[in-house]
C-alpha cells in the first residue's frame, strides 16, 4: 500500500507550530528515523502508532528536544529548537517521556510542583498562579488524596498519574505523551485519555485548547481519542490523517502485519480493529 496523507491537519486548521522537515534520528550508528516530515495540527490532538522500535518514542523525544537530529530539524513556531533557550522551550513544551525518574523520597505534591519551574524568577519562586496550576493539575488527575506521600511507595499507576500531573501544571502550550497509559488500569486508561481530549478542546470564550501529542500501543484506544493519526513503521510514517480516513485492513496489515476487520466503535463510531485469523477457541476438555 502506498503512504496516504490525508488531513485536515495540512488544511486551513493547521499554523504549522511544531513541525519536523526532513528529520533523520540516530543512536551512534544505527538510524532510528528516515527522513520524516510531519506537522502538527495545533489544538488537536495527535497520536503517534506503529509496531515496537518503530521510532516512536525516538520522534517524540527528537519534538520534544530531547534528542539533537543527524540530519533535518524540529521547529517551534518556525525557528529550530536548538536555537531557542531551553528556559522558553520548557514555558511551551511539556514532555512526559516513557520511564521517568523521580527524586528518592520525594513527596507527590513536591514532584507536581516541579513542574512549575520553568515559570519561576528568583524574585519569586512561589506565587498564587503557581498554587493554582498544582492544585488543578492533582485534582484533574485523581491524586490529590496523596499529596503528602511519598512517589517512592505508589502502585505504578499511581506514579504515572502523579507524573502526568506535573507535566499538566507546566502549563504549557504543547504537550508532549510517551505512552502515557503504561501501568494504568483500563479504567484509570480511560480517565487519562478522556483528560487528553479536554485538553485539546475549545475554551467556553472559543480559546483554542491545548497541542497534544501522544505514543499510544493500543491502536483501537488511539483511533478513538486522536484528531489526527500517524502511524509508522522501520522509521517512516506509512500514513496520517484523520483515523476514519485512514484505519483499514490494508494499513494494519502493512504497519503490524495483522490480518483484521474495521467496524465502527458502537459508541464513538471510530475505526474499530477486530484481529482476524489466526484465532481459534480451545476445544471443550
Amino acid at each position: 500500500m502506498s503512504s496516504t496523507r490525508t488531513s485536515d491537519a495540512v488544511a486551513g486548521t493547521t499554523t504549522g507550530r511544531l513541525t519536523a522537515r526532513g528529520l533523520t534520528l540516530a543512536y551512534e550508528d544505527r538510524t532510528v528515523v528516515h527522513d520524516l516530515d510531519l506537522t502538527v495540527p495545533d489544538g488537536r490532538v495527535t497520536v503517534i502508532v506503529g509496531p515496537n522500535a518503530c521510532g516512536k518514542s525516538t520522534t517524540l523525544r527528537a519534538l520534544g528536544r530531547l534528542l539533537k537530529p543527524r540530519g533535518g530539524a524540529v521547529l517551534l513556531d518556525g525557528t529550530e529548537l536548538s536555537r531557542i533557550p531551553t528556559r522558553k522551550i520548557a514555558q511551551s513544551i511539556g514532555l512526559l517521556p516513557q520511564t521517568p525518574v523521580a527524586p528518592e523520597a520525594i513527596t507527590v505534591s513536591d514532584l507536581v510542583a516541579r513542574g512549575r519551574q520553568p515559570h519561576q524568577h528568583w524574585w519569586q519562586q512561589w506565587s498564587d498562579e503557581d498554587e493554582r496550576a498544582v492544585t488543578s493539575a492533582m485534582e484533574r488527575t485523581d491524586i490529590t488524596a496523596l499529596g503528602d506521600r511519598s512517589v517512592d511507595e505508589l502502585s505504578g499507576g499511581q506514579r504515572q498519574r502523579v507524573w502526568i500531573a506535573m507535566a499538566l501544571a507546566q502549563e504549557t502550550d504543547l504537550l508532549l505523551l510517551d505512552e502515557p497509559t503504561t501501568y494504568l488500569d483500563i479504567a484509570h486508561q480511560v480517565e487519562v485519555l478522556d483528560l487528553v481530549r479536554q485538553l485539546a478542546a475549545p475554551a467556553a470564550d472559543g480559546t483554542r485548547g491545548r497541542t497534544v501529542v501522544t505514543v499510544l500501543h493500543d491502536l483501537n484506544q488511539a483511533a478513538r481519542y486522536a484528531d489526527h493519526l500517524v502511524a509508522m513503521k522501520a522509521g517512516r510514517i506509512v500514513a496520517e490523517g484523520r483515523p476514519e480516513d485512514i484505519v483499514t485492513a490494508d494499513l494494519v496489515r502493512q504497519v503490524f502485519g495483522l490480518e483484521s476487520v474495521i467496524v465502527p466503535d458502537p459508541v464513538t463510531g471510530s475505526p474499530l480493529v477486530v484481529p482476524g485469523a489466526p484465532w481459534s477457541r480451545p476445544g471443550p476438555g
